[in-house]
Parts: structure tokens; sequence; C-alpha cells
């Protein structure tokens, strides 16, 4: 009796990605010949067949959502799957967390492992690996297979599917004008890389009010920090070369480890340089001093979600139609920033 096996096993033993596995047996014109043929013969052989859990879903519900986040780490991910078991649990739903830790293949293996039947629908926030990529083939397929999915906070437009968002433009507009209104014209912002929607995004509302303001915006002052982890040399490389006097920090883990640094170097917070900060977490209600925050609404978020992704698993509609859920972020002024 054959193994059942799955994209992972055929991707180690081929000694491809699962992204090639997966794409080689859906005859992309993206693989080479050969290698088609030789993961298409292997899957053969052991009798490889996709899930497929479209039938199911019609006749019987698991009652179960599938959540994937892509850290643990940020506060923002945490109360979103707060918000989803809120609402999944008055309906009767309960909720299966993973964790994709920022890796595609692990986001992949996940989504392999859960639409095995074990659940009705998914929600989840792009791993920042999938969108440096922008290989978005299993989302496809498990849309292609009938399984609803909804997309949060990190997004692509690439996939068609209900999506719930933050203004994350408007958030970053909101606190950078806030900055300029005490008077502050050495503006920093400390984000992450391009290719994450959300860091871009918030980029684009800094710039936007730096413009509307007729502040010219300055490379230098822009910090580009890696999305996984938090290496110490860029981070003190940047405040030791520029002279600010206002920083706003695409998360509350940089802004509190820049007002720390900075506060090291005999600064003053916020009487020499302000600090705003994106998710209002914990860590910004206890920080000393306490952080001036844009709130994203993660409960909010969550519900939402849960409530759409519901809502479609229950929809008797054989042509279903997509919707973005656009939530307004708010401004929570604390010691961080003059008041």
């Amino acid at each position: 009796m054959k193994q059942k096996i799955t994209l992972k096993h055929i991707a180690k033993e081929l000694q491809v990605s699962i992204s090639t596995v997966s794409k080689a047996l859906k005859n992309s014109e993206e693989i080479s010949r050969d290698t088609k043929e030789k993961i298409q013969a292997f899957a053969k052989l052991y009798n490889y067949k996709p899930n497929n859990i479209a039938i199911s879903l019609k006749n019987k519900r698991t009652k179960n959502i599938g959540v994937i986040i892509p850290d643990i780490v940020h506060h923002f991910f945490t109360t979103v799957v707060r918000g989803v078991e809120k609402y999944a649990n008055t309906k009767g739903y309960n909720v299966i967390v993973c964790l994709s830790d920022e890796s595609f293949d692990k986001e992949v293996i996940n989504m392999e492992m859960l639409a095995n039947g074990s659940i009705d629908g998914f929600i989840m926030s792009l791993s920042s690996d999938t969108q440096l990529k922008g290989d978005y083939n299993h989302l496809k397929e498990v849309i292609e297979q009938g399984i609803p999915m909804l997309l949060f906070d990190r997004i692509t437009n690439e996939v068609d599917c209900d999506k719930v968002i933050i203004d994350d433009q408007m958030g970053a507009y909101l606190a950078t004008q806030k900055l300029i209104d005490e008077g502050r014209k050495k503006i920093a912002l400390v984000t992450t890389e391009d290719y994450l929607s959300v860091s871009r995004e918030r980029k684009t509302g800094f710039v936007r009010a730096l413009k509307d303001n007729h502040m010219e915006v300055q490379e230098q002052y822009i910090l580009q920090m890696p999305t996984m982890g938090m290496e110490e040399k860029p981070f003190k490389n940047f405040f030791d070369s520029v002279e600010v006097d206002a920083v706003l920090c695409v998360n509350e883990i940089f802004a509190i480890s820049g007002m720390r640094y900075l506060k090291s170097k005999g600064k003053r917070i916020p009487e020499d340089v302000s600090f705003i900060g994106f998710t209002d977490g914990l860590l910004s209600k206890y920080a000393n001093p306490s952080l001036t925050a844009i709130d994203q609404h993660g409960e909010k978020m969550g519900e939402a979600a849960a409530e759409i992704l519901i809502e479609k698993i229950e929809s008797e509609l054989e042509e279903p139609s997509f919707k973005t859920k656009i939530l307004s972020p708010t401004l929570i002024e604390r010691d961080s920033t003059i008041n």
C-alpha cells in the first residue's frame, strides 16, 4: 500500500520548492517541461491527490474556521484572533489557529493540512515571505476547491476573495499630521520593506502628509528594518547619523525600542523627540513614557472577518461576490507626544 503523500513530501524527495510542485501539478508554463514531467510522474506513482472538500462543504460542515497568522509577537494579531473567536463562537463555530512564522512554505503546509476536511473556511494574513515571493498559487488552489477565504491586514489584489483591512494610509497620515502640528520639522519613519502591503501603505500616508504640508521628503529620514527580528546595528546607526525631532514607527516594537535608545543618549521624550507607533497594544500602554499610537482595532477586524466569512460559508449563492471592508484607524494620544 502506497503512503499518502503531500506537497511537502514531493518537494522534499525531488529537492524542489513546494511552490514548484504546486505549479508543476497544475501544468504551469512557469515550470520547465523536464521538471513538470518528473514531478507529475512522482505524484502519479504515489497516487497523490489534491485536497478537495467542495462536496463536503455543501453537504456537511465542520463548524471549524482556520486562521493563519504570520506571528504572535505583535499584539495586533492576537487581538484579531480574539475578535474572530468572539464572533465565531456566537455562531457555533470553533477556531483553529496556525502560525506561518513569516514563512511561505509553512503557510502552504498549514493550508494543506487545514483544507483536508478540517475547516469550512480560511481567515488569514499573508506571511512576509509570501508577499516577497509574490506567489499566491496556494491561495488560488484553495479557492478553486470551493473553500471560502478571507484575507485581513496583509492582503494582495491578485487573489479574488473577501478582505478586511484598516485604512493604513489614513493612519500614517493622521500620525504624521499630529507630529507636524506639534511643530516638528525633522520627522523620521521607521518601517519595513515595501513588499509588505501594510508598510507600503503607511509609507504612502507618511509621504502624503509631508507633501500636503509643503515639507520635503528626505530619504535619509526613512529607515527600513528587516521584517523578521530586530537587528540593533542599523537601528542604532540610523539614530546616530540623523538628528530627528519626531519618529513614526510602523509597529510599537520599533517605537519603544527607538524611545529607549534615544533616552539612553540623553534625549527627552517628548520634549526633544516625539514618538508615534502603530498597533496600540499592551507595550504602548505600559511603556515609559506611554506611547501615542494608531489603534488598528484588531478585535473589530477579527469580528468583521468572522462575520463575512461565516456568511459566505452559509450562503447558497452559486456565484459569490467579494467585498473589501475598510476600518478607520484612531489616534490614541499618550505621553510620547505633546498633548
